[in-house]
């Protein structure tokens, strides 16, 4: 329990250190003349070493344990990450600082999902991972309004310098706290390094579950970590305190959906139809952002609590994707679809640095951000058409 709870930390760090860009928009862009665009690369940086490290992770699982995984990679990682951030002089370092954290964060989440699935039954591992990802999503409120406040009575560089401290003292507890589950067949029975991956992409029930883990994600964690602070400022003036209001709100809804989803597949006995209402709901509030960017503060707070709410579904879809693997290749597996989740984050994040630079009308600053949302609700609308076609994994009765 005791580690669980240190990577139930850790995990808050993890959600945080992918949504904070947002509220440092302003400062980072007077101090170091960081734009939109390196932003998106920024974000996009940390989403695709992120996603990236999840084949070695995923070996590093199997092989040696989540423990000494989790903890080395941390502290390297995001420590190093956020120490090279407080030290940025320029936006190529604020880039290279948010590539080497995505790495230190790449194992957090899938060292307590592969705990879960050695130690617990499958039935409980929708809930348990949806609730461990509501209480990381912690990280996301810290990073909008306390970020802001921080940021204020601080500067940025000295609340980096601090979380970087912070991040070395979680990595220690994780090595002190957490315990690796037995091994349940001998090193010889394992596949060789990344074959493991090739036997899991050769099984045809999860070619339609990909795409939508893929994209489901990227909507809520992708305006909320990146496109909320330039939207708002854009659109309606807002400043950092300003910002970090809305985004707070729309990090609570976070927070929410990933609790609620967590017994919903208990509830109704399915898992594919309880993810397609929800990304439907995502899917419309994000159109509608599309169709009215400009309409209101109130109204846009509201349709981004909503996006928040519904598209909290990670837990439940990595829940069906996790039924059908087998249990010599968990991590490996839950890996494999952390990739496609966080990868579909990175692309998502480059895509729209290019559709909002290539849509902007200096005149009309709306006119970006309702290509925006567009974009990013026909690409959410073509990953559930194919979802449709998936094969659906009933929860078992839990005992």
């Amino acid at each position: 329990m005791a580690g669980i709870s240190a990577l139930a930390v850790a995990y808050v760090l993890s959600q945080f250190y992918r949504s904070f860009l947002a509220v440092l928009t302003p400062v980072l862009g007077v101090e170091l003349g960081v734009t939109k665009a390196d932003l998106s690369i920024a974000s996009g940086a940390f989403y695709l070493t992120f996603a990236l490290s999840q084949f070695p992770i995923g070996v590093a699982l199997d092989r040696i344990g989540p423990r000494k995984t989790v903890a080395i990679v941390l502290a390297l990682g995001a420590g190093g990450g956020t120490l090279l951030f407080a030290l940025a002089t320029g936006p190529w370092m604020i880039v290279a600082a948010t590539a080497l954290t995505g790495i230190g964060c790449g194992p957090v989440l899938m060292a307590a999902l592969f705990i879960f699935a050695r130690l617990y039954s499958p039935a409980r591992f929708a809930m348990l991972a949806s609730w461990l990802v509501a209480f990381g999503t912690a990280g996301n409120v810290i990073g909008t309004a306390p970020l802001a406040y921080a940021e204020q009575a601080f500067g940025w560089r000295a609340t980096m310098a601090g979380l970087c401290l912070v991040t070395l003292a979680v990595a220690a507890a994780l090595y002190i706290l957490v315990r690796d589950p037995e091994r349940q067949c001998s090193e010889s029975a394992q596949p060789a390094g990344f074959s493991g991956y090739a036997e899991l992409l050769r099984m045809p029930v999860l070619w339609a579950i990909l795409p939508l883990m893929t994209f489901a994600y990227a909507p809520s964690i992708g305006i909320r970590g990146l496109w909320a602070g330039p939207y708002l400022a854009d659109v309606f003036a807002a400043d950092v305190l300003g910002i970090g209001r809305v985004t707070f709100f729309m990090a609570l809804a976070m927070v929410a959906g990933s609790f609620i989803y967590g017994p919903l597949d208990q509830f109704f006995g399915t898992r594919k139809w309880v993810a397609v209402g929800g990304t439907m709901l995502s899917m419309v509030s994000i159109l509608a952002l599309g169709a009215f960017p400009d309409d209101s503060v109130t109204a846009s707070t509201v349709l981004l609590m909503l996006v928040g709410l519904a598209g909290a579904s990670y837990g439940l879809l990595m829940a069906h994707g996790r039924a059908f693997l087998p249990s010599h290749l968990i991590g490996r597996g839950v890996t494999l679809m952390n990739f496609f989740a966080i990868g579909g984050v990175a692309l998502m994040q480059f895509a729209t640095g290019w559709v909002v630079t290539s849509s902007m009308v200096p005149e009309a600053p709306e006119a970006a951000y309702r290509a925006l949302f567009l974009f990013i609700g026909a690409v959410l609308g073509a990953s559930l058409l194919i979802y449709l076609f998936s094969r659906d994994a009933k929860p078992d009765t839990v005992s």
